[in-house]
């Protein structure tokens, strides 16, 4: 196969048919003048050299070179993390330590690689040495007492492959696989596999978000919360044994309720839980709710989709009824690694939807009539934020 030539335009060349105009460069002010000196001499090559050796800015050229070492290996560290988490590494070593020689033959790989792979993990702090062997270290300890995270870090092998050609993504020629994983993209019904593994990667990683939804979000008043998309109930769950008054309603695609039904009876919730199958792309919500969740649905479909569901949302609620929109967001003025890196580009090979600031989620539900909207920050931003606003009028919550 012969590639095309790519041709990159020049700077001056008119603007093709039907294109506006480049717009005239503005004046530079002295902060603009000042970054364009700094980045002359920061990109010589002479500089860097001198940099390194000079004892007033070698500290800081070395954790520059260390943090661009970082970005550049940074897929291999993942795929470190990958491995352990594959082969339940850090889960086995969280009571003892064991040598590379036992973990070796438990495993199945060469020594030497299972040492490589062992010394790799100690040196990005997820692994320690002791008594001759490893144990699993603080960090590593964490990734599993995070809920969902191991699945997430499994779920990852299809996000990789759609970021390989990052530049296809951008421009949108990439027929990605996550656009596929996901449920909602099947026009109809969709198969059970895919329903089952979308329902069990979602309620796993559900609960951290719960958790910091409520840590924020006072339901004392709800007297039936109805949570539109919630999949297989794991937020209604959360929340119905974090607040035992209101009724629960969950409204989804009619192919989770049976995991749905079969969480709430577990839970002991099946006397205050209620099912309600449905799309909300095909028409009205259901009604009698006083406050309605949408909890990691907006950051999954475009401008035009979110304004017809909040649309949605504010005919189907009372005067006074609440709106809790949960989800994970982008860092607005200050782009932060967890909205601005991961989940921007996650929408993107989705294809579905995009990360969007507090202020601009808020701005939508103002746009659909909602009032006294807030931004509630939570304690771990990077796992979601959250979004408030009441429908006008006077209401009982």
């Amino acid at each position: 196969m012969v590639e095309r030539l790519k041709v990159k335009p020049r700077d001056d060349a008119p603007a093709a048919p039907g294109e506006p105009p480049p717009a005239a460069p503005r004046p530079l002010t002295l902060r603009d003048r000042w970054r364009r000196w700094r980045n002359r001499r920061i990109a010589s090559p002479v500089f860097q050299s001198w940099a390194a050796r000079t004892p007033l800015t070698r500290r800081q050229t070395r954790r520059d070179g260390e943090r661009l070492f970082d970005l550049v290996a940074g897929f291999v560290h993942s795929q470190v993390l990958f491995a352990l988490v594959e082969l339940d590494l850090l889960a086995e070593l969280l009571e003892a330590p064991a040598t590379p020689e036992d973990l070796a033959r438990r495993h199945r790989i060469d020594p030497q690689r299972m040492e490589a792979l062992l010394r790799a993990a100690a040196a990005l702090d997820l692994l320690e040495a002791s008594g001759g062997g490893y144990q699993t270290a603080r960090l590593g300890a964490a990734v599993t007492g995070v809920p969902g995270l191991a699945d997430m870090i499994r779920h990852h092998a299809v996000f990789y492959r759609d970021m390989a050609d990052p530049l296809a993504l951008l421009r949108g020629e990439a027929d990605t696989e996550l656009s596929h994983f996901w449920p909602y993209v099947f026009g109809g019904g969709m198969p059970a596999d895919v329903a089952a593994r979308y329902s069990e990667l979602m309620a796993e990683s559900q609960a951290l978000v719960a958790e910091e939804t409520l840590g924020v979000v006072d339901f004392g008043g709800v007297r039936r919360l109805m949570d539109v998309g919630g999949g297989t109930g794991a937020f209604l769950t959360a929340v119905g044994r974090a607040v035992p008054g209101p009724e629960l309603v969950l409204f989804d695609l009619p192919e989770v309720a049976p995991a749905a039904r079969a969480r709430f009876d577990a839970a002991g919730l099946a006397a205050r839980a209620t099912i309600a199958p449905g799309s909300f792309r095909d028409g009205a919500l259901p009604v009698g709710a006083d406050a309605i969740s949408l909890v990691r649905v907006l950051y999954d479909h475009a401008d035009a989709t979110v304004a017809a569901l909040l649309a949605a949302v504010h005919d189907a609620l009372p005067p006074g009824g609440r709106l809790i929109v949960s989800e994970p967001m982008t860092g607005a003025r200050r782009p932060e690694r967890a909205g601005d890196v991961y989940f921007a580009f996650y929408c993107m090979a989705m294809r579905t939807g995009r990360a969007r600031a507090p202020d601009e989620v808020a701005g939508l539900l103002r746009a659909a009539g909602f009032e006294n909207v807030r931004h509630r920050p939570t304690a771990r931003p990077f796992v979601t934020s959250v979004v408030e606003g009441r429908k006008p009028g006077e209401g009982p919550v």
